[in-house]
Order: structure tokens, then sequence, then C-alpha cells
């Protein structure tokens, strides 16, 4: 069994920071609050920064054209899109779709997507679903291959009609799918086992940006706190405020150790890795809402305010907390992994 190490390598580093450089660039949060208002001057450009960078490919195999990389890096570049709040079908398409596609074997659609030429996201019905995430009845966007289950089967769908539709987070757009004449190419007849790992090791990965999010929330709020003065004084300095922030600081650390934990057994195909996702999936997920809630209090009624970034954080928490099941629907699946009691 391949050893679990929880501690960045210089290549994690430097991957890090060319994302991150890519997100400063291409999606200061200043653009983004235009995408409530219809116009996305973000999306395009910083998607094909990605690609520049290779980070669609990171999953794919080298033979078709990819980095051959593991879950570990897929989890650095997560981290730092929650950081940013960014919109990337990054998740979706490069993760998601890309391991249910590495795991059936797949030659056509996989070179396109780690070229990022294309995007492809999985369109999963609730008879489909078997453990852990809730049903997705709408699909990210932009997707250009949509990934449809039937029965045992996955089927790749080209020319459906997806009507963009109002959602918390319209930094990851959602949108409703009509299959109605759309193009259907088989691309299993045995996908379950590949469906249930995409799932699984999206909503592992899932965390790693929850925790980017967290983390964004924490230092932006410390530091806030450092300068703000009231009755003369820094509001940092205050006690009950300091308190809040050590136990925000705990929770955001545990929940870093949690990610890397299930990225690591994912990267290693551990036979850990449901424990480890389920776990890192529910207490992410709340440790990344609860810090950004933090966030916009402990700012005042500057956290209140449409122009500060608060509020693009703690939708994305929000949306992440539904994306791919509840805290509650994972705490669910643990306690049956580990044979606990109803």
């Amino acid at each position: 069994m391949t050893e679990l190490t929880l501690l960045p390598d210089d290549v994690e580093q430097d991957l890090r920071a060319s994302v991150r450089k890519a997100l400063e660039k291409h999606s200061p949060t200043e653009r983004l609050n235009a995408i409530y208002d219809g116009t996305d001057e973000v999306s395009g450009p910083l998607w094909s920064a990605f690609v520049e960078l290779g980070l669609p490919g990171l999953l794919v195999p080298e033979s078709l054209g990819g980095a051959g990389a593991t879950a570990v890096e897929a989890a650095a570049v997560l981290e730092e899109v929650g950081r940013a709040a960014a919109p990337s079908p990054y998740l979706t398409s490069s993760v998601v779709a890309t391991t249910a596609l590495v795991a059936l074997g797949d030659t056509t659609i996989l070179p396109l997507l780690a070229s990022g030429e294309q995007t492809a996201a999985l369109l999963v019905r609730p008879t489909a679903l078997r453990h852990g995430p809730a049903a997705l009845t709408t699909v990210g966007l932009p997707a250009d291959v949509l990934l449809l289950p039937e029965g045992n089967a996955l089927y790749a769908v080209r020319g459906a009609t997806t009507t963009p539709i109002s959602s918390l987070d319209m930094t990851r757009p959602l949108g409703e799918v009509d299959l109605a004449g759309s193009e259907r190419t088989l691309v299993s007849d045995d996908a379950a086992a590949a469906i249930d790992r995409a799932l699984l090791t999206g909503a592992g990965l899932l965390a790693a940006e929850q925790v980017g999010l967290a983390r964004w929330s924490l230092e932006t709020t410390i530091e806030y706190l450092q300068e703000r003065r009231q009755f003369g004084r820094v509001v940092g300095g205050f006690q009950a405020l300091k308190h809040r922030l050590a136990d925000l600081y705990a929770a955001v650390e545990q929940a870093d150790a949690a990610a890397r934990y299930a990225a690591a057994t994912l990267a290693a195909d551990d036979p850990d890795a449901p424990v480890a996702v389920a776990v890192a999936a529910s207490f992410c997920s709340e440790a990344a809402v609860h810090a950004a809630e933090e966030a916009v209090q402990l700012h005042g009624g500057l956290g209140m305010t449409w122009e500060h970034p608060a509020h693009l954080h703690l939708k994305r928490a929000k949306a992440d907390q539904l994306l791919l099941g509840t805290p509650e629907s994972h705490r669910q699946a643990l306690a049956g992994l580990v044979d606990l009691p109803a």
C-alpha cells in the first residue's frame, strides 16, 4: 500500500502558486459581482489561463494528452479556486466527468477534455445515486458533453438544450437540461462503479475547495480586525473576538487536515477513501459556511455590502454545501461505512 503523506511537496507548492497567480489576474473579486448582473468577463479568460497551465488534463493519463497527476494536485487547484470563489468548470469537468471517463478507459472524449478544447459534466438522476451525494437535477455549466447514466450504462450526450436558471451562487452556473433531440453515444454499458468513483472523488475534492473558502474567510477577517479601530483600540484586541478567531482557526486547520487526507486516500486508491471522503465532506462543508458567516459578521457593516467579497464566499460555501450531498447525507453514509447503529 502506498504511504500516505499530508505534507505538500515542491510540485504542489509550485502548482498552487501558478494557479493563484492566474486567479489574481483573471478573476479578481471586483469583477465577480458583474456576473450577478448578467455580465461575465471572467470565466472565458480564466479557463484559457487554466488551459495554458495544463490544469484540465491533470487527472488524464499522459497517453491521452494529460499530466497523469493525482487527486492531491487537483485538490490544490480547487483550494485556490475556493479562495477566489472563482467561476470555473474545473470541478464538474476536470474532476468528476474526467474521473468517470478515466475509470471506463475512454480514449475519445478524454483527449478533448485534457486539451481544454471541450468540457463535460456528469448528469446524475436520483435513481442513479447510491451513497452520499444528493440527487443532481441540474448540471454545472458550461458543458460541451453531458455524461448521462441510463441504468448501468453511460452515454455521452451532445446537442442537449440547457436552460440557465438562477441560483444562489451565480459564479457556478446551473441549468435545466432537456435531452429531446440530442445525440447519444454509448460510452460503456457497465458504468455503475465508475460513476460512484466519480461522485466519491468529486465530493472529496470539493472539500478542498471548501477549505479554500474557509481559509480566505479567516485570513481576510483577521487582516480586517487588525486594522479596524473602535473606542481607540484595535478591534482584533478584544478578548471576545480573539476567542472567536481562535475557534475559527482551529476549525479551518481541522478541515484542512480532513480534506488533505481525503485527497491522499483518493490519490493512493486507499480502501479508507470512502470513510475519509465522508468525514471531509461533512466537516469541511460546515466549516466553510461557518467561516464565511463569521467573515460577514465580523466585518460589521462593511461585510453586509455588495462591494465586499464576503457575500461571494458565503454564497459559494452555501451552494457547495448542497452540491454533492449535504453534511447530514455524508454522515449517514459514514455511519454505514463504519457500522455505526442508527
